[in-house]
């Protein structure tokens, strides 16, 4: 599936999907802007990479929730525990059969960011990125972020493989620069 087929199924797994962004692009990842490219362009939880750029400890704050069996679906976003900004927004798709019983009952606490639970389980993980969006987002992102619909923003669509399977399919999307860490 291509990204922007992928964009938008993950858009329609909750209702208002198009009140989320306006339009998005495939980029290539060599075109991603600093310190964008910074933020999402690698293997890492965006979890550790957005504490490192923010200077802060971050906390979730799940939106939107929804639950067929095994599989799992938010929107979330991840805020400073210092100030509440918001730096992160993300739609998650987890399949719980690919981790234990004690895992899923953290995740479903909604009290931790995903990475964090799956880097204190100590699950193994390796991180696929699967694509580099510039968005222009629509009104309900841009009120999460607080921010004007130009310039755009960037995101990432990935798959997390836990245990060597593909348990969570991800977006997530950088809050503006010009809302990021304060010195």
């Amino acid at each position: 599936m291509n990204a922007t087929d992928q964009l938008q199924q993950m858009l329609d797994w909750f209702p208002g999907g198009d009140q989320l962004i306006a339009r998005s692009e495939h980029i290539p990842s060599s075109q991603t802007p600093e310190p964008y490219k910074s933020l999402l362009v690698h293997d890492h939880h965006m979890t550790v990479t957005m504490e490192q750029f923010h200077r802060s400890p971050l906390q979730v704050k799940v939106l939107a929730r929804r639950r067929e069996g095994d599989i799992y679906l938010r929107h979330i976003v991840l805020e400073r525990c210092d100030n509440g900004r918001v730096v992160q927004f993300g739609i998650v798709r987890f399949d719980f059969r690919y981790v234990t019983d004690e895992v899923r009952d953290q995740i479903l606490a909604e009290q931790t960011p995903l990475g964090r639970i799956l880097i204190n389980f100590n699950v193994l993980r390796h991180i696929d990125l699967g694509a580099i969006v510039r968005i222009w987002p629509g009104p309900r992102l841009q009120a999460l972020f607080g921010c004007p619909a130009e310039p755009p923003l960037y995101g990432r669509l990935a798959t997390i493989f836990c245990n060597q399977k593909p348990a969570v399919d991800l977006l997530e999307i950088s809050a503006p620069v010009a809302n990021a860490a304060t010195a």
